[in-house]
C-alpha cells in the first residue's frame, strides 16, 4: 500500500512539476505515471552505478556532480517516452530539482501516514 501511495503522488509531483515549470511537459496522469515509475527505477538501477563511477568528479565538486547525474536521468526517462519531455538539459536541471524537492515532502508524507 505504501509503494502505490508514494507512485500515486510521484505522478502528481510530476504533473506539478509540469505546471509550475514549461521547460517538462506531461500530456496526461497516465504518463506520468509511468513516467513516476521509470524515473524511479533508473533512481534505483542506474543512479548508485552512476554515482561509483563518477565518484572522483564527485568528490571534487563536493557533491554538486550529483544534480548533474540527477539531471541526467530525468533527461533520459523523458526521451525514452511518449507524453513526457524535456526541453534540454537545464531545463532537466531544474525540473529535476523541483521533482526532488516536492519528493521530499512526499516521502514525509508517506512516512507519517504510514
Amino acid at each position: 500500500m505504501k509503494l502505490i501511495a508514494k507512485w500515486l503522488l510521484a505522478a502528481c509531483a510530476l504533473l506539478l512539476v509540469a505546471y509550475l515549470y514549461p521547460g517538462v511537459q506531461i500530456q496526461s496522469f497516465t504518463a506520468a505515471l509511468i513516467a513516476a515509475a521509470v524515473i524511479g527505477l533508473f533512481n534505483v538501477v542506474l543512479r548508485p552505478v552512476l554515482v561509483l563511477l563518477s565518484l572522483p568528479v564527485t568528490v571534487i565538486t563536493l557533491g554538486l556532480f550529483l544534480f548533474v547525474i540527477n539531471a541526467l536521468l530525468f533527461w533520459a526517462a523523458a526521451s525514452l517516452m511518449q507524453g513526457f519531455g524535456v526541453n534540454g538539459f537545464w531545463a532537466a536541471m531544474l525540473g529535476s530539482l523541483i521533482y526532488s524537492a516536492l519528493m521530499l515532502v512526499v516521502d514525509a508524507a508517506v512516512k507519517s501516514i504510514f
